[in-house]
């Protein structure tokens, strides 16, 4: 259980390091995010894809509000 709550510790604090804002993702459209490109790039993992997608929004001025959900994903799959 221990494991578990750290984990999941971590992995709060990384989508608040990519969701600063309250308008960039919410939960939902993040899982979906995560879900398509685990689909379009099977080969990558979980972590693989959240990197990615912190490039994306590093490349942005270190924001993702403003872009479509289809440009983040194809921003990341160019990266992944």
């Amino acid at each position: 259980e221990n494991s578990l709550q750290k984990t999941s510790y971590s992995y709060t604090i990384e989508l608040g390091d990519i969701f600063d804002s309250p308008y960039a993702l919410n939960l939902r459209s993040f899982t979906k995010l995560i879900k398509r490109l685990q689909e379009t790039h099977p080969e990558a993992s979980r972590d693989q894809i959240v990197e990615a997608i912190q490039q994306v929004r590093k490349n942005n001025k270190g924001m993702l509000c403003g872009l479509a959900i289809s440009t983040i994903e194809e921003r990341t799959s160019a990266i992944l």
